[in-house]
């Protein structure tokens, strides 16, 4: 059996839907996609190992190996999507659609694309030798959790010595990027008749005082640190969503804020999460035990590299381009964890991630499709 032909594996890729949500009902597994790539993996003559993650029942990664020992060069990237609004969407999410030469669907660049690439790349450098092992690594649930990318950084055998991560950069190397924080602060207060506000405790008031604290924080922060490789070269924090109360007539009994925090490199997550405390400490000292602070997903830490290493540099040779810092996170801190040299790069702007119409614009392919053959050829071959 061979391996379908470039198109055709994006095709399929796409048609295969595997969205990766906190909601439930939303929520799907990602395994036709995982045996879509062992297939096309063994006809090319890797050994693959499929294994359900311990976390996430129904998710699956992939470790698809070929050549013997360590070191080499690991290719990787996620399966899963972000969910998406049908009612924005002009195309079906779910087929490849050719048009104004673009190709749109869900992963089309975030990020199942990424395969095709590498696939396409293996087939055209089937002819040489092999000198060194390629690994070719598929995540489950990088959208939510990075369940899939947690537990693979805990595999002491996998051990490449340089790891390509395939997110959309459009072929700009990424040596580092920020870490990401989802905190949810709960304010408990004692709700009552809306006639005698001072026999409750009204949540929305203290949250105002924390909001107060909160954006002192964001101050200090920006004063306080900065990298200047980022475009925003300090930690931000940013108020994202808050509810409280249920009706004018009463004293409002509950108020939750939904906070963002982008830690910078070398600045640990622990580091953070004290400051966020110390912010909140003296409102639970005035109002006790009002106030709650909840991680809405385990944090994920910055990717920390360094532009001098082998791999930064063979990746700016080739593609032309200098290496650059993000403000988004991936999976880059912990496959790092695997001791390998690591960047993110691949084709496709990360202005279309997670957007209605998602497309990859097909004048990219062939010189994003050389980029990848040579970093292969270089590492490999």
């Amino acid at each position: 059996m061979s391996t379908p032909n470039f198109l055709s594996m994006y095709q399929q890729l796409i048609a295969s839907p595997s969205v990766s949500a906190l909601d439930p009902q939303l929520n799907l597994t990602n395994k036709p996609v995982i045996d879509l790539l062992a297939s096309w993996c063994e006809t090319l003559g890797f050994t693959v190992e499929i294994t359900e993650l311990e976390s996430a029942p129904g998710k699956f990664n992939l470790v698809a190996k070929r050549g013997e020992g360590q070191g080499g060069l690991m290719l990787a990237g996620h399966t899963d999507t972000v969910p998406f609004d049908d009612s924005r969407w002009s195309k079906d999410p779910f087929k490849l659609t050719e048009q104004d030469n673009k190709l749109y669907g869900l992963g089309s660049i975030d990020m199942k694309g990424f395969f095709a690439f590498v696939l396409e790349a293996l087939k055209e450098l089937d002819e040489l030798p092999q000198q060194q092992p390629i690994l070719i690594l598929a995540t489950a649930d990088e959208e939510t959790t990075m369940a899939g990318a947690i537990e693979i950084a805990k595999k002491s055998t996998i051990k490449p010595a340089r790891c390509v991560i395939g997110e959309p950069t459009d072929m700009v190397p990424v040596f580092t990027h920020k870490g990401h924080m989802s905190t949810a602060i709960r304010v408990i207060g004692r709700s009552g008749h809306s006639s005698d506000p001072a026999r409750g405790l009204n949540a929305i008031e203290v949250m105002n005082l924390v909001i107060s604290k909160l954006l002192h924080l964001r101050d200090e922060l920006k004063n306080k640190y900065s990298t200047p490789h980022f475009a925003i070269p300090y930690p931000t924090l940013n108020l994202g969503h808050i509810h409280g109360g249920d009706n004018a007539n009463r004293i409002c009994g509950c108020c939750e804020l939904h906070i963002d925090m982008r830690p910078l490199p070398g600045f640990s997550i622990k580091e953070l999460q004290a400051l966020l405390i110390d912010a909140i400490t003296p409102i639970n000292t005035q109002y006790p035990n009002a106030v709650e602070v909840i991680d809405l997903h385990d944090p994920i830490p910055a990717f920390s590299g360094n532009t001098d290493s082998a791999l930064v540099k063979l990746a700016e040779k080739i593609s032309g381009e200098a290496a650059v810092a993000v403000n988004y996170c991936t999976e880059a801190p912990f496959i790092q964890q695997l001791g390998c040299e690591t960047i993110v790069m691949d084709s496709g702007s990360i202005n279309q991630a997670h957007q209605p119409d998602e497309y990859l614009a097909m004048d990219k392919i062939k010189p994003s499709q050389a980029i990848i053959t040579q970093l292969i050829k270089a590492s490999c071959y």
